[in-house]
């Protein structure tokens, strides 16, 4: 596994170069955020004693997978020197990947190799080029086509179940001259187009995470995750109308059945209208007054 994104030319500038890349510590933190290290079971590709003391010092139960990484069951086209140690199937939490792990003719198998060392839920980390960034001068065009094509939703990984996760870096460096003169001492010609891009000490460096969780089920095959069962569409509700009032007690056969047809509308009952007033009967007339009746 190569401890730099591409490998400089003069081996001797790569300490100098691992202390100017990701200078702010962002891609340590970004899979800590998805591996949780701290005491668990952890395989690396690759013996990089930077990533390996990293590891170790977040606590991780670390297993180095050496290079060659090939699976025995590979078939690559060369064969490796040397057998590389792999840990037993279903052993491992999270298996960590840097750059080139998963870049070559044999990669398919590779990853396949990996994905059945994790545990349920475990989770596969590999950190690749994002590119589109300052380096893509450096990397050619190739090299920057390749990466732009892995990170589309049809690409190696997107379209394997992994998700993708993009981390803006920087290349910092002391002064732009001191950038310029370990670049150009790395790098060689490649290297002047991003010398040139230097008007600060630094170059943008865009980083992809890639992580896959694995879920099995009890015998070790692969499940997908369950996806939520639909909800039921909401019953349509009757239109109100008149109620059949529930006949609480059977009829006896001397009963007449109640008509058929409509039943008969409800008829109001007659409002109480008042009586008239009487009126009272005119008093009659005072009798004219007489005198007394003459005597024989």
């Amino acid at each position: 596994m190569a401890d730099l994104p591409f490998e400089p030319a003069d081996a001797g500038s790569t300490q100098r170069l691992l202390r100017a890349v990701d200078a702010e510590g962002k891609i340590p933190r970004a899979l800590e955020a998805h591996g949780l290290f701290a005491g668990r079971d952890v395989a690396l590709f690759g013996a990089s004693v930077e990533r390996a003391r990293w590891l170790t010092e977040l606590g991780a139960r670390l297993t180095v997978i050496a290079e060659p990484a090939w699976p025995p069951d590979a078939e690559p086209a060369v064969e490796p020197a040397a057998e590389p140690a792999w840990p037993p199937d279903a052993s491992t939490d999270v298996v960590v990947a840097f750059w080139a792990a998963f870049d070559g003719p044999d990669r398919a198998p590779l990853l396949a190799r990996a994905q059945r060392l994790l545990r349920p839920e475990g989770r596969l980390l590999v950190v690749l080029d994002y590119g589109r960034d300052d380096l893509d001068v450096v990397r050619g065009p190739e090299r920057t086509r390749r990466l732009v094509e892995w990170s589309r939703r049809d690409g190696w990984f997107l379209s394997r179940g992994f998700q993708i996760r993009v981390i803006h870096t920087f290349w910092r460096f002391e002064s732009i001259e001191e950038g310029g003169e370990l670049l150009r001492a790395a790098y060689g010609p490649a290297a002047e187009p991003a010398i040139g891009r230097l008007h600060r000490p630094r170059l943008a460096h865009n980083v992809a995470l890639y992580h896959w969780t694995r879920d099995v089920d009890a015998h070790g095959v692969p499940t997908p995750r369950r996806r939520a069962a639909p909800r039921p569409a909401p019953q349509a509700v009757p239109a109100p109308g008149p109620r059949a009032a529930p006949e609480s007690m059977p009829r006896s056969a001397s009963e007449p059945a109640p008509p058929s047809g409509p039943a008969p509308q409800a008829v109001a009952a007659p409002q109480a209208v008042p009586a008239p007033r009487r009126r009272a009967a005119p008093k009659p007339p005072p009798r004219a007054a007489s005198g007394p009746e003459p005597t024989a």
